[in-house]
């Protein structure tokens, strides 16, 4: 099965040194708050651990549970119109505390309290102080203004958190004890951590409301960079970016770690949010409101936290305080912390000052996680400022790196808005210093074998080791090894090889290319600009065009049916790419193809001669290509062999043409074949998202072979794939005209959240379809053109191979996802085209897949 780590990069360092990491010192105390003299209980009162922001609410029956991973001796709790009370606890043990509040009298006149009245959103204060926020978004947003500019500086940080003093004080390392840092237990990560990353950014930020533009121009850029052969510093950093984006808390929907929550002042809000007037701050003119929300059901992907709004008129958020449930539905998510500050300007709007994401990581609710933080603070505004339209020239959203000399220590000193926190001081020298140490060398070494594949010898490297063993019908045992030259060996030359050997075939495959860099930058990392010379002589089956894993990767080894079809090839190709900041990219290329049938494959033709059938020991053809491709603001993170895309919300379009040459290079067809393709991920803010794909081909040509025409893609294997037809056959239907549609819709626990026993599970489900219409010119079906190739059969005399009728092929699913956070089964139906011999109408697919 196909395993795609998207958290890989994240979850980097906890796998390296996750196995030794042990708990540190826990403390539950629960109970139920009380007034003390009516009994009622007192819902979603505030609890917290005074001096810190460690904290939670209480539930709709006043009772309460804190985890606290640290040392502390006293708790406090509070509820509007009450006196406070401090309690002490004793750390390291699990404790019941039970609380009464008392009201206090000289606020008897400005609050009534309700105890356990049901909560309702019809007549409740804090609903139609909510709706008021809600109907003023618009007036409180940046884009109200024609014109806004301001400086904003940005860091991202990350380190090996919650570690116990057992753990720092191992063997493996007494060499790296100058990486740990020490600070205050009760902050999210605990008391002992490791750093292992930091970016700054300085930029210029520059807004135009008509017609919209958004420039940010960096000023100034660093980063704590590590080894390429292991990282991919740029994919690294876009990924942390992407984990840890901007919070708007006027959007409806916030992004956090690639998951939509609903912002608590979406127009939705009251429909899935309980909100609590729960204190006045009179302390400051304008008067504040502190407003306090919970999601109505703890798993569903939603914020708690507090609002202060202003009452002022303007009914403007000042401050804000983001966290999540401990039972929310996110993945590897143990802690999350966002702060939002807000200054008044001079349009009398308050405008973001600060930012303040912090989340940690794990593998579970004890022992050592990743604590990750981004900050961005922002000054010198200046509203309704214009500026040249030179300024906002190119892309919506684009950043502009400003190029120049690496800035001084005295220039980030003089830069940052706010100061390094002790833990990322020294960030930057001790990455440096990290990776002179041969031990930590070689774990880096160890950990890319075992997850990117590759075994790295100084200039070349050997991989990727999933393809050095697999099996098939036709090759029987399949041995292969082969390797790649580094920016070691050249930064603009690149060679890559590989031999094979099929035990039961008997004969040797084998693999090279040459690649030249145009721009003296890798071939493997944004913006490509290369040419590549390959020849190959392998295996393939036909039509399978495998887009993130290589052929003879051991796992797809295992099909269904008979999956005894296969070609020899000899093809020689040549391709020039080009992408663009812009995110523009073409591809020409040229490709003499040679194919011959093996195994069960035949090429047979009708013979006028002979009044029969005979055999075609190969086909020959020469085809030139040119391919463009469209993809606004995409991200990705570089691994080894391929780039893993990070989703956003922009369509992505492809175009390809491609034309046969008949005469040229033992070319044998004339034809023209162009087809176009678009993805679009749409997010659905509570309903999950659904991944979209739409896609049409024709082929221009008379008598064309069945193998140049569209063979659909197919899928034997017992792994769930994204892009095939998860119950149609190798071979199956082959079309010279087609359109498709597939649709992938997650619904991300929406249902399965709402119901009792399972939510617990954190399941995920899954709907999925996919329908294909197309069909076969007479000139091109052998049915009606006996020059033509003629269609196989299966040994019983029945036909194998189909065109399309008027009938669409469809198949659907329905999956749940996420079980033990990787596993994704679902169960298949195809609808029709059921008299197809050796088909299947149902089946059960599996694929592997870390999420958050």
């Amino acid at each position: 099965m196909l395993v795609k780590f998207k958290i890989a990069g994240i979850l980097f360092f906890l796998i390296l040194f996750g196995s030794g990491i042990v708990r540190a010192q826990t403390t539950i105390i629960r109970g139920v708050l009380t007034d003390s003299a009516s009994k009622e209980t007192l819902p979603y009162a505030n609890v917290q651990i005074p001096g810190t922001t460690i904290g939670t609410l209480a539930d709709d029956e006043g009772r309460y549970s804190i985890k606290l991973d640290g040392s502390y001796s006293k708790i406090q709790f509070g509820y509007i119109g009450y006196n406070t009370s401090v309690k002490s606890i004793t750390p390291g043990i699990d404790q019941v505390i039970n609380v009464k509040l008392s009201v206090n009298a000289s606020m008897l006149t400005e609050v009534v309290i309700k105890g356990k009245a049901r909560y309702r959103n019809r007549n409740n204060p804090a609903v139609e102080l909510i709706q008021k926020v809600i109907d003023h978004k618009k007036e409180n947003q940046m884009d109200a203004n024609d014109f806004v500019q301001y400086e904003q500086y940005e860091k991202i940080s990350l380190a090996l958190s919650n570690l116990s003093d057992k753990f720092r004080e191992k063997r493996i390392f007494r060499n790296y004890q100058f990486l740990f840092t020490e600070q205050d237990s009760s902050t999210i990560g605990g008391k002992n951590m490791l750093p292992a990353y930091l970016r700054e950014r300085l930029s210029q930020i520059y807004f135009r409301k008509d017609p919209y533009k958004k420039k940010q121009r960096v000023l100034a850029d660093q980063r704590a960079e590590y080894d390429s052969r292991f990282i991919d510093n740029d994919g690294l950093s876009t990924y942390f970016n992407r984990l840890y984006e901007d919070i708007n808390i006027y959007n409806n929907n916030i992004s956090v770690v690639t998951n939509l929550l609903l912002s608590p002042i979406a127009g939705s809000a009251p429909t899935f949010y309980k909100f609590f007037i729960t204190d006045t701050v009179k302390t400051q003119q304008p008067w504040l409101i502190e407003l306090s929300f919970i999601p109505r059901n703890k798993t569903d992907l939603l914020f708690q936290g507090k609002l202060y709004i202003t009452l002022d008129g303007h009914y403007g958020v000042q401050h804000a305080y983001l966290t999540v449930n401990k039972d929310i539905n996110l993945n590897f998510m143990r802690d999350l912390e966002a702060k939002l500050e807000f200054e008044k300007s001079s349009d009398g709007r308050y405008h973001l000052s600060k930012s303040t994401l912090g989340m940690e990581f794990a593998f579970g609710d004890k022992g050592g996680g990743i604590y990750g933080q981004r900050t961005v603070t922002f000054k010198d505004y200046e509203i309704n400022k214009a500026q040249n339209d030179s300024i906002y020239k190119g892309p919506s959203e684009e950043i502009v790196y400003k190029e120049g000399e690496k800035k001084s220590p005295d220039f980030w000193t003089n830069s940052r808005h706010i100061p390094l926190e002790h833990r990322e001081v020294e960030i930057y020298k001790n990455v440096d210093t990290l990776q002179t140490i041969k031990s930590f060398r070689r774990t880096m070494d160890i950990g890319t074998l075992l997850l990117a594949g590759y075994k790295a010898l100084g200039p070349v490297e050997i991989g990727p080791v999933n393809t050095f063993y697999s099996f098939n019908p036709v090759e029987g045992l399949r041995l292969r090894f082969g390797g790649r030259t580094t920016p070691i060996f050249s930064k603009r030359v690149y060679f890559e090889t590989y031999a094979a050997y099929g035990f039961k075939d008997q004969k040797w495959k084998y693999f090279a290319s040459g690649t030249y860099s145009l721009n003296n930058k890798s071939i493997y990392h944004f913006p490509l600009h290369y040419f590549r010379l390959s020849y190959q002589h392998d295996t393939k089956i036909p039509g399978q065009e495998l887009q993130f894993v290589q052929e003879d990767n051991f796992l797809l080894s295992f099909k269904r049916g008979n999956n005894d079809k296969w070609l020899y090839n000899d093809i020689y190709k040549f391709e020039y790419v080009r992408e663009f900041p812009s995110r523009v990219s073409y591809k020409f290329g040229f490709t003499q193809w040679k194919q011959a049938p093996a195994g069960a494959l035949v090429y047979q033709r009708y013979d006028a001669g002979s009044d029969g059938l005979i055999n075609i020991n190969s086909l020959s053809n020469a085809e030139v290509s040119l391919e463009l491709r469209y993809a606004p603001h995409e991200q990705y993170y570089q691994g080894k062999l391929y780039r893993t895309p990070i989703p956003n919300k922009y369509p992505i379009f492809t175009m390809r043409y491609s034309k046969g040459i008949k005469g040229l290079l033992q070319g044998e067809t004339n034809y023209q074949n162009i087809t176009g393709n678009v993805a679009k991920r749409f997010f659905l803010s509570q309903f999950g998202y659904a991944d979209v794909t739409a896609e049409g081909g024709y082929i221009v040509g008379k008598n064309i072979p069945f193998p140049l025409l569209t063979i659909h893609r197919a899928n034997q294997s017992y792994a769930y794939q994204l892009s095939s037809y998860n119950l149609m056959n190798f071979l199956e239907f082959v079309s010279d005209h087609y359109a498709s549609m597939s649709v992938e819709y997650y619904l991300n626990g929406f249902v399965f959240n709402k119901i009792p026993l399972l939510k617990r599970l954190k399941l995920r489900e899954v709907v999925a379809f996919r329908g294909l219409y197309g069909g076969l010119r007479n000139e091109n079906n052998p049915a009606y053109n006996p020059n033509l190739y003629k269609f196989l059969t299966n040994p019983d005399g029945t036909s194998a191979t189909y065109s399309l009728n008027k009938e669409p092929y469809m198949e659907g699913s329905v999956g749940i996802a996420n079980i033990f956070k990787l596993l994704r089964v679902d169960l298949v139906k195809r609808f029709n085209y059921l008299d197809n011999p050796n088909v299947a109408e149902w089946g059960v697919r599996a694929r592997v897949k870390l999420d958050f």
